[in-house]
């Protein structure tokens, strides 16, 4: 009985190094690396025991259009606290996917940002000044 439970031990420590290496390895190889830029519409910290910065940012290509989101969590507090100020700026967020891990105990979405830049708004342009139209001049009398 004494080899059944050695061996049912060692079962369980050669899983948890191979489940602790897997969880390493996805996090710390990355999928895609990139950029996204718009407006943060939240971000707020959630997790029952692990807690996480989840978010998700408004991609506006042009004022008046339909805004696609792009959720995104945040493992780093530093971080969070950038993202935090600069809410109600247009901002880049850099980014990492990372695919296959393991739990949501790392965040709720692949999608785990880097760094912040804050985007300055650039000047509005000014009006156009509008041209009146030449006057209108009656027309000639059909001839008979």
């Amino acid at each position: 009985m004494a080899a059944v439970a050695r061996w049912f031990f060692g079962f369980l420590v050669v899983f948890a190094v191979l489940f602790a290496a897997y969880t390493w390895l996805v996090l710390s190889w990355s999928f895609s690396a990139g950029e996204r830029a718009g407006y943060v519409q939240k971000l707020s910290k959630k997790g029952w025991i692990c807690k996480t910065w989840e978010g998700e940012l408004a991609l506006v290509t042009m004022p008046g259009t339909v805004a696609e989101k792009f959720f995104f969590s945040v493992r780093n507090d530093a971080i969070a606290e950038q993202i935090n100020r600069s809410i109600g700026h247009r901002v880049s967020l850099l980014y990492e996917e990372h695919i296959g891990v393991p739990s949501s105990c790392f965040g709720e979405t692949g999608h785990y940002i880097t760094g912040v830049k804050i985007i300055e708004d650039p000047l509005p342009l000014p009006p156009v000044p509008v041209q009146p139209l030449p006057p209108r001049t009656p027309p000639a009398p059909a001839k008979q």
